[in-house]
């Protein structure tokens, strides 16, 4: 297995479990931890963006950064994740070798491309986390992760 391939794997199974992370968020919470700390909707939307962004990158050769407005519900922003992820794994199969291995515009620095997408999965699955922290005091349950959690054992 390539470096790509097993990244797709990697992103494919991770973005599952970040479903269904974002599914856990009750609608309408607006809790958060600490004043300056985000809403888990505000950081569920962060993820879609993120997510979204990278394979833009990757495809296009340079990073932008232009979120649109969050959906209102997180009904709403799950529609949008799931319309994203319906095609996400064949979109990174589908990006050609040289831009996995060329390097990309990153605001205005080159940075190598394929390093860019881990350090994007990485961030993702840590604002998942940020997440999974909430879901108790929201009043909802952390779903099993990498194993299980107090609430699936």
């Amino acid at each position: 297995m390539d470096e790509r391939a097993l990244f797709t794997k990697f992103w494919t199974d991770e973005s599952k479990t970040t479903r269904t992370v974002l599914a856990r968020i009750p609608e309408g919470s607006d809790y958060r931890p600490d004043p300056k700390s985000r809403t888990a909707q505000e950081i569920a939307w962060q993820i879609v963006c993120e997510e979204r962004m990278i394979i833009d990158a990757l495809e296009s050769g340079k990073a932008e950064w232009a979120p649109p407005p969050m959906p209102a519900t997180m009904a709403e922003l799950l529609a949008a994740y799931d319309r994203q992820s319906a095609g996400m794994a064949e979109r990174w199969k589908a990006l050609p070798a040289a831009r996995w291995d060329g390097t990309l515009d990153f605001f205005g620095g080159q940075r190598p491309a394929s390093p860019m997408a881990w350090s994007f999965l990485f961030d993702i699955v840590h604002h998942r986390g940020q997440i999974t922290t909430y879901l108790r005091p929201m009043g909802s349950t952390v779903p099993q992760i990498y194993g299980p959690s107090g609430d699936e054992p």
